[in-house]
């Protein structure tokens, strides 16, 4: 019983150092920062294309980000509010273009339900800068 005791003990210990060591989690604001990093934004686009759509990134209630590498493209949709980086993002898409105003649906991964939706506004490229070195 002493060493179930001892044990437990123990455990709580580790499990509370845990906790003081946690990191707080960041807003999306915080988040979209660390994901444009050292890139300058450039002049907003109407469409991208499909190809630069690819990699997304969802990042909550703020924006979605498109594309990796040297270029991103950031969309801050009009009802941001509904973006949930677990929900699965559909598309209607008409051609090879993701564009200002199109309609992304949301629907939740494990029933598929549908949770809302967001209106893509315009798409600001953010560009990484050759350094000087």
């Amino acid at each position: 019983m002493r060493k179930f005791a001892m044990a437990l003990a123990a455990g709580a210990a580790l499990l509370a150092g845990t906790a003081l060591e946690a990191k707080p989690k960041l807003t999306g604001e915080e988040q979209l920062a660390k994901a444009i990093g050292d890139r300058v934004p450039g002049k907003p686009v109407d469409c991208i294309s499909l190809f630069d759509s690819r990699d997304q990134q969802v990042i909550d209630k703020t924006a979605i980000v498109y594309g990796n590498g040297s270029t991103i493209y950031v969309n801050r949709p009009s009802n941001a509010r509904d973006l949930d980086r677990d929900d699965v993002m559909v598309m209607d898409i008409h051609g090879s273009q993701l564009c200002r105003l199109d309609i992304v649906r949301t629907h939740e991964r494990s029933g598929f339900f549908p949770t809302g939706f967001v209106n893509l506004e315009q798409f600001v490229p953010y560009r990484r800068v050759a350094s000087s070195n």
